[in-house]
């Protein structure tokens, strides 16, 4: 197996420098939290100097929020149904591979405020995707409720480690999962409701 060609400009070394400097940021955030990464930390394990995480980012607080900037992708949208199916398939990708940017906020939020707010404004876009799917009062609600449902069940496997969860086949976690989902979103009303 032959190794990658080197960057040909220096345009493409920084950009590949920032890349890596940016992806060991997203680990450590999410293994150790906001207070506990520091740039030293990121660095070494980027193979950087410090002062070149400092040269690119400017502070800790800028390289954290580069780092967990990438937001949550936009949900496809559509009926109820359609939008339970995906919440439930973006859920199976969380549990089969860590979601180190979502887990480095998550970590985080209760420290560090910048965090707590990218949660926020995240969960917003998100509750609004999920509102507009859902049939009836209390979409909003309905909306969070499965949000944090969902939010849970990552803490649990990738941070919290609780034994059953963490070795539970994403298949399986998704299957016992969906009737809840359906119902917290009204796809299982939607579906049952006679065509016009």
């Amino acid at each position: 197996m032959s190794n990658p060609p080197a960057p040909t400009s220096r345009a493409e070394q920084r950009r590949n420098t920032e890349a890596r400097i940016l992806a060991h940021a997203r680990t450590l955030f999410a293994e150790s939290g906001y207070d506990r990464t520091t740039i030293r930390a990121v660095a070494t394990a980027a193979g950087v100097d410090p002062g070149l995480v400092i040269h690119y980012f400017g502070s800790k607080q800028r390289l954290f929020l580069s780092a967990i900037g990438s937001g949550t992708a936009l949900l496809a949208g559509g009926s109820a149904a359609d939008v339970a199916e995906q919440l439930l398939d973006r859920l199976h990708d969380s549990l089969i591979e860590e979601p180190v940017t979502s887990l480095a906020m998550l970590r985080s939020m209760l420290t560090h405020p910048e965090a707590a707010e990218e949660i926020r404004t995240s969960s917003r876009i998100y509750k609004d995707q999920i509102s507009d799917a859902i049939p009836g009062e209390e979409a909003d609600l309905r909306a969070e409720v499965v949000s944090a449902a969902l939010i849970g069940i990552v803490l649990c496997r990738h941070l919290v480690k609780l034994d059953h969860l963490a070795e539970a086949d994403p298949d399986r976690v998704v299957e016992i999962l969906r009737p809840v989902v359906r119902s917290i979103t009204k796809a299982d009303i939607e579906d049952a409701a006679p065509a016009d």
